[in-house]
């Protein structure tokens, strides 16, 4: 059977899988990133575990795969395949397509972001299917998002169109500084790490996490309650400015900290709709592919490069509908 390899890189593991022409995914695997041994051991992870896939589909299909759709944090150069730099791996101008085509006998791959793989795949199988304009934004370590346009994903002049998470929403604060340089930006406020990080501080022990904190606001805790207004307001405003400039129809939170449910959507509509004056108020909707998105994203990247003959080397999804029935 004819599939490709789908393999998505995050801090802590890795996802991947066999896709079908159809969108079924025929196998699916897990392992550790292992950012913990250095930037050379991480990428020699990638190779090995996309290497492991190559073998199981040869042997278990009698063909090599088609492509490779690989996504990865950080800044990307998607058109010369290299993974410029991502702080949470190490990596700075990794040549990630060369490589990974070399351990794969020439197995062409698509390269891509991370966070837009997955606003790729909400837009064409989950949460934004038939929105004509949405924008993504995963609330998890950090924040960053996905501006879907007429069926495909904005990636900007540079590569980093999208990364709310670094708009400063607290300006002159003394809070945390944000990897990017900058102190008062959102993702330093309303991230899953920094409601964690927040609610440890405001008594919920030195272990605890947004999960706990959002249990916490359920069962009324005014600490909590307290930690959690104050990230959905600093969400809210970033959200709002998001808005003003992009006019999405859509609004799709996913990551760690929608999984709360209603504990963070229902305050986070009142604050987005109380902000707003001459602004249309979008949709606001959970994500629907949870953190398979991005996974399932680097296979239709990969997949819109064997129909198409280019990779959607920005980010952009292809206008192909051979892949619009992928299941996880």
């Amino acid at each position: 059977m004819r599939h490709v390899i789908a393999l998505d890189v995050g801090g802590t593991s890795m996802k991947a899988a066999l896709v079908s022409p159809d969108g079924a995914v025929l196998h699916e695997a897990r392992q550790p990133t292992g950012r913990h041994r250095g930037a050379d051991a991480v990428v020699g992870a990638v190779l090995g575990f996309a290497d492991e896939l190559r073998v199981r589909g040869e042997a278990r299909y009698g063909l090599p795969p088609l492509a490779v759709g690989l996504a990865v944090p950080g800044i990307i150069d998607a058109d010369r395949g290299i993974a410029v730099y991502a702080a949470n791996l190490g990596w700075r101008d990794v040549p990630l397509r060369e490589l990974l085509t070399e351990r794969l006998d020439g197995v062409p791959v698509a390269l891509g972001h991370d966070v837009r793989a997955g606003g790729l795949a909400e837009g064409r199988l989950g949460a934004g299917r038939g929105a004509e304009r949405f924008l993504f934004v995963p609330l998890g370590t950090g924040i960053a998002g996905a501006i879907g346009i007429d069926g495909a994903i904005e990636a900007g002049a540079n590569g980093s169109a999208g990364e709310i998470g670094h708009i400063v929403v607290r300006p002159g604060t003394a809070g945390a500084p944000c990897g990017c340089g900058q102190r008062g930006c959102l993702e330093t406020l309303a991230s899953a790490a920094a409601v964690s990080r927040a609610w440890a501080e405001a008594g919920g022990g030195a272990d605890a996490d947004a999960a706990d904190c959002a249990k916490a606001v359920a069962s009324g805790d005014p600490r909590a309650v307290r930690v959690w207004q104050e990230a959905v307001d600093a969400l809210a405003d970033g959200l709002v400015t998001a808005l003003t400039l992009l006019d999405p129809g859509t609004l799709i939170i996913g990551g760690g900290l929608a999984e709360a449910g209603e504990t963070l959507f229902s305050p986070l509509r009142e604050a987005v709709r109380s902000r707003i004056t001459f602004q249309r108020p979008p949709a606001i909707v959970p994500a629907a592919l949870g953190d398979s998105a991005g996974c399932l994203g680097a296979g239709l990247l990969a997949w819109d490069l064997v129909t198409t003959g280019t990779a959607s080397t920005t980010g952009a999804a292809s206008t192909s509908n051979t892949t619009t029935e992928v299941t996880a």
